[in-house]
């Protein structure tokens, strides 16, 4: 199995990136550069009854684990910036995503409860500020969130925490789950549910494992089917 919309070259690499950066991060100790809270490190020994060292090695686990989690979002984002026609725009700009052809820009996440309310208001006005230039005329701009409670391609309507009030309707302003928005950028309907069954092999290849234990485990096929609607 391959995928028809997006090259190995790409795809692995991108993969490449991800494995690497989370490899080397094994062997570094906990980060207290960010402040650990010492409060949940109390209860968290306390509740699973572990010593100092014990949740030492926890801890490290659950920091790398919040690392991985925060590349995913990326990865999404990097992986439909190789599709045909669109471009990613990269960290720190106003919008991640960008199809000419296709008259689309995007705002990408990838869970819904990620983005606090007041974010999803940011997300909107940039959103809205930027269709309103001539070089968008005709454009529809997303938010996107690969993980959703449920299908959604609807007008994106976020509450504003200060007037209680949401954002107007506009039709031209959406939100979109990942299976539906995959869909869109690839002109294929199971283009996400197809990169999770082919990422297996691609992971064993870079990382010298073997992929049998996830392609014959069903609880995986379980996750995906309890997360992607």
């Amino acid at each position: 199995m391959k995928l028809n919309w997006i090259s190995d070259e790409n795809l692995y690499a991108i993969c490449k990136e991800i494995v690497d950066k989370t490899i080397s991060t094994k062997s570094v100790s906990v980060n207290f550069d960010n402040i650990v809270d010492p409060f949940s490190a109390l209860f968290d020994v306390a509740i699973n009854n572990l010593t100092y060292d014990e949740w030492l090695k926890s801890e490290g686990i659950r920091q790398r684990q919040k690392t991985l989690q925060n590349m995913i979002g990326n990865f999404h984002q990097s992986v439909i910036g190789k599709v045909a026609g669109w471009k990613n725009l990269g960290t720190g700009s106003v919008i991640d995503l960008y199809n000419a052809d296709k008259k689309v820009i995007a705002e990408l996440k990838n869970k819904y409860n990620t983005t606090k309310g007041n974010h999803k208001v940011a997300i909107y006005d940039d959103l809205k500020n930027r269709l309103s230039r001539t070089e968008y005329a005709g454009f529809t701009g997303y938010y996107v969130a690969i993980l959703m409670k449920k299908p959604c391609n609807a007008p994106f309507t976020p509450s504003d925490n200060k007037s209680n009030m949401r954002r107007p309707v506009n039709e031209r302003i959406r939100e979109i789950d990942g299976t539906q928005f995959y869909a869109l950028a690839t002109g294929s309907e199971t283009a996400l549910k197809d990169l999770y069954r082919y990422l297996p092999k691609v992971l064993a290849d870079l990382t010298g494992t073997s992929c049998d234990k996830i392609e014959k485990d069903q609880w995986f096929k379980e996750l995906f089917n309890k997360a992607v609607k």
